[in-house]
């Protein structure tokens, strides 16, 4: 019996912290302990196989069933049904009958009362039958069997699809290797990943799947990061970059030093991260926990009126079936898998598509959102310089000035002088090597290319030089570019424009957002004219310019002043306060660990279409929790009237093991129309197009 205890405590997932972390019984299960889940999702099915198995003859030597089948059950048999029913009621009926004191005694009435009741007074009732106590046709040992392992089918289910609903975790945690090969002086060592410590070097082979976070000390590589970020296609990482754990080296090999391992990882992070979400209690959880409870009061009132008005009519034994019939029907399965069982799958499926529910209750909101406020810097925009225009005099081509700026650059690690080079190298340009660098810190750099002095740098350059800059620099300046001169022999040839480069995909992000009725937000700490630049670009609706980090989220209760339902995405520190202000708050790129902590969905992307994916996600399992909503409580609206006979007048009444087979038929419908939200396709792309194919 203890080990069906333990199952019983599993099925409703009981914490001492908190009523709200009941589970099947009063809606979701904890996912706190994955290694065990199976198990117990092992033991149901044998419980449920093993009763069935005794069932057979329950049902078979039956004379109730004998005489609607057309044969005859001899006097020897007759034992049968009490004795196997006995010991069904107590075996297979146990974590029922668990359940329903734990529910009495903790004072939340529910579904496993209704059950533990039901089975209760079918078992006593039959007994008196058999006894000659009562009338002889409320004795249905085969109702009784049938019952319980109906029971324990839909609760197998019910389990089986909650714990499938932790795939994501395990299949995170598969994706680690069995072994790590470490660099111990000039030996390889195979050894576990659990076994690696910050420091340690480590190869991972082409084909291999990196053991632990950590930096590429040598080697390049084509990384498949989909099982973390979602994003389809091979990133590619050299030297100096940093690699998650978990992500595998398509083309060749790496050397890794190990910056973090077991807990501190990336990828542990992200299991915590949908643990809590599949552990937090939310509205719509609490809704389905009080619809369960006031089902019960409908039930037990449907029950009590019943027992009442056939007793009255003078059918004392109608009366008994009639109750128990519709305390079986009434038995709220469906409810309360309704709501939690799509959150989870919701949960899980966002997970496999690099969208990260921290907080519950904000995928729940995301779909009434009209206002998505965007932080311009890392998030709309790279984070970081590119060229933007180049201009050019005195008969040199726009080329050869790039080209030029790029080779006096080339020595500099300057963020303005590598974004240079990375704009000549990606146009194909072939920079040549310059001598004599040197560097004047804000007036800019300079270099001897191809026997001539070539001088990059901005307004003080030309100061010293007392020369004029290029008209096209005017207009730049106008639009917040960073603008740098290039000076060949002592004359200007040239000008460059840098900024903030804007992400590609912020253009299908805000379109799309403008395709759904929300208004697209943009808030900065950059300059007017830089924020009215990226703004004009993109098509934003409205631009907050200038604003300091401790004032962000000032601008985000002006917007909810307005009444309008608002998300945040950001990526930085400064956008914290923000995040927790606004109804929704999302980490961009997975932002820092002071946004995380601060935002309720967090995206282990860059690519600010996935607030989309979001979006999707959330109306899709409303849609989802509607429909069980309306299939679990318009079932027991309907027939629990039937069940208490309201049409016996005409001559039907039903079944108590129809009643059964309905009830969990139910709850089959209701977790089969919920695992339906696993094929959602969360590709921001892929959402993009069926935004404006609608």
């Amino acid at each position: 019996m203890s080990d069906q205890r333990h199952d019983h405590a599993m099925m409703h997932g009981h914490h001492d912290e908190h009523p709200d972390h009941a589970a099947m019984g009063n809606g979701h299960t904890s996912h706190g302990d994955h290694a065990g889940h199976g198990d117990h999702v092992g033991r149901f099915r044998r419980l449920f196989w093993i009763n069935l198995i005794l069932a057979v003859p329950v049902v078979g030597f039956s004379p109730m069933f004998a005489m609607l089948i057309g044969y005859s059950v001899p006097s020897w048999a007759l034992l049968i049904g009490p004795v196997i029913g006995t010991v069904m009621y107590l075996w297979g009926g146990w974590p029922f009958l668990t359940g329903a004191v734990d529910e009495l005694r903790s004072r939340r009435p529910g579904m496993m009362l209704l059950i533990g009741l039901a089975i209760t007074v079918a078992f006593f009732a039959s007994w008196g039958a058999t006894l000659g106590i009562l009338h002889h046709e409320l004795e249905f040992w085969w109702e009784l069997a049938l019952l319980i392992v109906i029971m324990l089918l839909g609760h197998w289910i019910e389990m089986r699809s909650l714990a499938q609903t932790t795939s994501a975790l395990d299949s995170l945690a598969a994706l680690l290797p069995d072994e790590a090969e470490r660099v111990d002086g000039d030996q390889v060592l195979k050894v576990s990943p659990a076994e690696l410590r910050v420091g340690d070097v480590v190869i991972v082979r082409p084909g291999g799947s990196v053991p632990a976070d950590g930096r590429i000390i040598d080697g390049r590589a084509d990384m498949d990061e989909s099982m973390v970020t979602g994003e389809s296609r091979p990133t590619t990482r050299a030297t100096g970059d940093s690699v998650t754990a978990g992500t595998v080296a398509t083309d060749s090999g790496l050397r890794i030093e190990i910056t973090a391992t077991g807990d501190d990882t990336m990828l542990a992070g992200i299991r915590r991260l949908v643990t809590d979400a599949q552990n937090s209690s939310s509205r719509a959880q609490r809704l389905a926990d009080r619809a369960a409870a006031w089902l019960f009061w409908f039930a037990l009132g449907a029950a009590v009126i019943t027992a009442v008005v056939w007793t009255m009519l003078g059918d004392a034994d109608t009366a008994v079936i009639r109750t128990i019939t519709v305390l079986v029907i009434a038995c709220p399965h469906a409810l309360g898998l309704a709501i939690p069982l799509v959150v989870s799958i919701a949960t899980e499926r966002a997970a496999r598509g690099g969208v990260l529910v921290k907080d519950r209750l904000a995928l729940e909101s995301m779909r009434t959102v009209d206002a998505v406020l965007f932080d311009k810097t890392g998030t709309l925009t790279k984070g970081e310089p590119a060229v933007t225009g180049v201009a050019s005099i005195g008969g040199v081509s726009d080329d050869e000035v790039l080209t030029l700026a790029a080779a006096a650059e080339a020595d500099s690690e300057h963020p303005l002088a590598l974004a240079i080079v990375r704009a000549a190298t990606d146009a194909g340009r072939e920079v040549p090597t310059g001598t004599g660098f040197t560097s004047a810190p804000a007036v800019g750099v300079t270099a001897t290319i191809s026997g001539a002095e070539v001088r990059v740098g901005g307004p003080r350059l030309l100061e010293q030089l007392e020369a004029r800059g290029l008209d096209a620099a005017s207009g730049w300046h106008d639009d917040g570019a960073t603008v740098l001169h290039v000076v060949r022999a002592g004359e200007v040839i040239g000008a460059l424009a840098l900024a903030d480069e804007v992400r590609p995909e912020s253009h299908a992000a805000v379109d799309a957002l403008h395709a759904l009725g929300v208004e697209v937000v943009m808030i900065t700490g950059d300059a007017e004219p830089v924020a009215r630049a990226v703004a004009a670009e993109l098509g934003i609706d409205r631009v907050y310019a200038g604003v300091r980090p401790k004032d962000k989220s000032d601008k985000v209760r002006e917007l909810q002043s307005e009444g309008k339902k608002v998300a945040m995405a950001g990526d930085g520190v400064n956008d914290a306060p923000a995040l927790a202000q606004a109804d929704v708050g999302i980490a961009i790129g997975a932002g820092t660990d002071v946004a995380i902590a601060s935002a309720g969905v967090i995206l282990a992307t860059s690519d600010p279409r996935s607030v989309l994916s979001v979006i999707d996600l959330s109306r899709a399992a409303y849609r989802k929790m509607q429909q069980n909503l309306w299939w679990a409580a318009g079932y027991n609206l309907i027939s629990v009237p039937l069940a208490a006979g309201i049409l016996a007048p005409i001559g039907f009444v039903l079944p108590m093991s129809v009643g059964a087979i309905l009830m969990s038929a139910s709850t089959v419908v209701v977790a089969l129309n919920a695992q339906l939200l696993r094929r959602q396709d969360l590709a921001p792309e892929a959402i993009v197009a069926r935004i404006f194919e609608r």
